[in-house]
């Protein structure tokens, strides 16, 4: 397999400037010997050493000595070899810089054509950057499109699958694997742009989960009705925390912790109950949740989509109910495991 990295690139600069330097110190070399073997000006003797390693041909100064002549022909020699040596390695970067392009291409392509289940992220800006990193963080695939083109390199560097062109375009959501992705987030800046991608995605996969972003109350109204299952408003959402941080502070601590803070070890996870799990049928308090695991129940919901809060200890677990609960990491991994009917 061919393999380009940035240290062959910089090997290659560092000769290019290495090149230059010997040539400047030609230059100086043979203006300094022009001045001295045949008593010309500065001016005179840089414009000779000049025309002398380009072999442009313009007539001599003055008279050329013998001793000149052979000095000339040292100069001719010695800057034509560093001229070329320049030029080739020169052409060797944009070779080089031309074949990693297509071949890195190449490879980001058949990595989007083999995600599925995963997420599209339509726009790269503040907060496509902060859903990017929530997801990285639960491992969940995604690829990012955004027509930024200083988008690239942070993407590249955290090994996020990306295409650089416009989000509204239908072959670019085709490209980005719609058709096999399990939702959609358009965090475009425009509203108009998020409709037309919300619009879009809904005709190419009808059951898709679509959230999408709306800076207006009007704006959300049209984008649930194109098709979002989903809207939220930054604005919106920053307000009502910075009020609730006064108001409750307590309690918006605790829910940062929990939600945001992942250096607690403490979090906030959904649980799908699955049919083979040994706890589909059992009731909270029999299920040995809280004692064994030491996790929290806080809702369940119903596969039919009511929420029960707080539920009693009597409460009946049954499969595709999804269960939310707060506990530790390692805990909640352990109860994912038996709630899917995994035997491990």
């Amino acid at each position: 397999m061919i393999r380009f990295d940035s240290h062959d690139t910089a090997q290659s600069s560092a000769k290019i400037l290495k090149g230059i330097f010997i040539l400047l110190i030609v230059l100086f070399i043979g203006t300094i010997g022009y001045m001295i073997i045949e008593r010309w000006s500065f001016l005179d003797s840089i414009y000779m050493t000049v025309i002398t390693i380009t072999t442009v041909g313009y007539r001599e100064v003055g008279n050329v000595s013998e001793a000149g002549r052979i000095f000339t022909i040292f100069i001719i020699f010695t800057g034509m070899g560093i001229i070329a040596y320049i030029l080739g390695m020169t052409a060797q970067v944009m070779v080089d810089f031309q074949v990693r392009s297509i071949f890195g291409r190449r490879k980001l392509g058949k990595k989007i054509q083999s995600l599925k289940d995963h997420y599209i992220i339509c726009g790269y800006g503040r907060i496509g950057k902060i859903i990017c990193k929530e997801l990285m963080a639960d491992k969940i695939p995604m690829v990012v499109i955004d027509n930024a083109p200083d988008m690239k390199q942070g993407l590249e560097s955290d090994g996020i699958p990306f295409i650089n062109d416009d989000a509204t375009g239908e072959d670019i959501l085709l490209e980005a694997g719609i058709e096999r992705a399990k939702g959609l987030i358009s965090v475009v800046a425009s509203d108009a742009d998020n409709l037309f991608i919300t619009m879009t995605a809904r005709v190419l996969k009808p059951n898709l989960f679509i959230l999408a972003r709306a800076d207006g109350e009007h704006t959300e109204k049209k984008l649930l009705r194109a098709g979002a299952n989903k809207v939220a408003m930054p604005y919106l959402i920053g307000g009502h925390k910075m009020a609730q941080s006064i108001i409750k502070p307590a309690v918006t601590d605790f829910l940062e912790f929990t939600v945001h803070n992942r250096d607690m070890g403490l979090e906030m996870g959904e649980l799908l109950v699955g049919e083979k799990s040994r706890l589909n049928g059992l009731t909270l308090i029999d299920s040995g949740i809280r004692k064994e695991m030491d996790v929290i129940i806080v809702a369940i919901r119903r596969d039919n989509g009511e929420m029960r809060f707080n539920p009693s200890s009597e409460t009946h677990i049954n499969a595709g109910d999804t269960l939310i609960a707060l506990g530790k990491s390692n805990d909640l991994e352990k109860l994912a495991l038996i709630l899917r009917g995994d035997k491990r």
